[in-house]
């Protein structure tokens, strides 16, 4: 049975002890995944993540000519063993003007941009398309990057659906801008070698964009030559349980820890490496004055802006710019779920300010979004009545997310999760997104 359009969050009335595995992290599966492809030889990565976001990728890469194997991943549901077998820099041939070869990357901007640097590498032309949100958002920057390199891409808004039309690697160089999206740069950067292109990144902090840098340094650690790489846990999944166990924290104490599969880390807080910035998530709790988008955190912003109505004091979230081209326009969603749980907040030009406030139930919006509704799931640990429409959106990053929240102790925090028309407590498969 599917999961339920409309679910409730019941709160926790009690303390928990948990330890939560959280699956891999999406950036670092799709960064590898394209380094496996243009590697040489076979490579399999340990610990991918298996969502919707890197099933496009996956399925890209098949539609293009790569072999690619999945196997079930035996710790973790959400995640997959996933081998590539790479072409040493070659991508398989792509259609002509009147039949290119059709690749559809969904809502993934990670898989949009990403392919459309590693098409250019191949012959004949390749058309990329998405769902109507992909549609538009940002790809100019990344479009004008590539006709700099000398490649033909054909787009008349500079947005997805576009043509590209692939003659392989030439030594060039480029710049591209990363004001509205560090993918640009990544997508570039991933495919520079092979291509043998020069990239020159601009805009502000570029040589401090932690995503950019997570790139950087992904392909200075990947085995090129083939072998096994092992993806680390999603930070951005984890910021949800560590907020859980701050929102729980006011009565009694919540040791919610996050850890990956198999890890010894003692504290088991997912991440080992400083590749994601998201990983500094527990040190912004409790929540500062002021924390911004652009060098504090990443996606995980989201989760500390829902839990700002139970800071001391009222905090400025800034820099909150690329959150409205993303899978939806955050910075106003965030303003007007908040708003319609009782919470006190300013949007002024990127910036929120948070309030402390006294909440209540809604039925909460999700906008299609899947960190809408992991962010306002985990409000409903705390807040009563609180229920998360379109629900299985969570499956593009995190679709084990709600069984997490349900299974009993340690392995989750044993919340119940009602199918809100009946009032039936679901469990089990049920709870799984897809």
């Amino acid at each position: 049975m599917p999961l339920p359009p409309l679910i409730e969050i019941v709160p926790l009335d009690k303390s928990v002890r948990a330890e939560i595995a959280v699956p891999g992290s999406k950036s670092i599966t799709n960064r590898a995944l394209i380094l496996a492809a243009l590697g040489e030889g076979e490579t399999t990565l340990r610990g991918a993540l298996w969502s919707e976001d890197t099933q496009v990728m996956v399925e890209c890469l098949q539609e293009l000519g790569f072999m690619v194997n999945v196997e079930a991943d035996l710790q973790e549901a959400c995640n997959r063993t996933i081998t590539v077998y790479g072409r040493g820099g070659l991508v398989p041939p792509g259609g002509t003007e009147e039949r290119p070869l059709e690749l559809f990357v969904g809502n993934a901007g990670t898989a949009a941009r990403f392919l459309a640097a590693l098409v250019c590498l191949g012959t004949g032309v390749y058309r990329l398309h998405g769902v109507p949100r992909m549609h538009e958002r940002p790809q100019a920057a990344l479009l004008q990057a590539l006709r700099e390199l000398g490649y033909r891409v054909d787009s008349p808004n500079d947005r997805l659906p576009v043509l590209i039309f692939g003659t392989g690697p030439g030594a060039a160089t480029c710049r591209v801008s990363i004001e509205e999206s560090s993918q640009f740069a990544s997508a570039l950067l991933l495919c520079a070698e092979a291509g043998r292109w020069q990239v020159e990144v601009m805009g502000q902090s570029a040589e401090e964009s932690p995503y950019v840098a997570m790139t950087a340094k992904l392909i200075k650690a990947f085995p090129a030559a083939g072998g096994t790489f092992q993806v680390e846990p999603d930070a951005s999944s984890a910021s949800y349980f560590w907020a859980a166990a701050f929102l729980l924290s006011s009565s009694e104490p919540l040791a919610a820890r996050v850890h990956a599969p198999a890890s010894v880390v003692s504290v088991r807080a997912g991440p080992a490496s400083d590749w994601q910035v998201d990983a500094a998530f527990p040190r912004f709790l409790p929540l500062p004055a002021t924390i911004s988008r652009r060098t504090d955190l990443g996606d995980s912003i989201m989760t500390a802006i829902v839990l700002a109505p139970f800071a001391k004091q009222a905090v400025r979230f800034t820099d909150l710019g690329r959150l409205r081209v993303q899978e939806c326009e955050r910075v106003a969603a965030l303003r007007t779920e908040l708003t319609r749980c009782g919470a006190k907040v300013i949007e002024e030009g990127d910036t929120l300010t948070v309030f402390p406030s006294q909440l209540h139930g809604a039925e909460i919006e999700t906008y299609g979004d899947h960190r809408m509704a992991m962010c306002f799931a985990i409000l409903g640990l705390k807040v009563a009545g609180i229920r998360v429409n379109n629900a299985s959106c969570v499956k593009k990053t995190f679709p084990s997310f709600y069984q997490k929240l349900a299974a009993p102790p340690p392995a989750g925090l044993g919340a119940r999760i009602l199918d809100a028309k009946s009032g039936r407590t679901l469990t089990g498969a049920e709870l799984f997104a897809e």
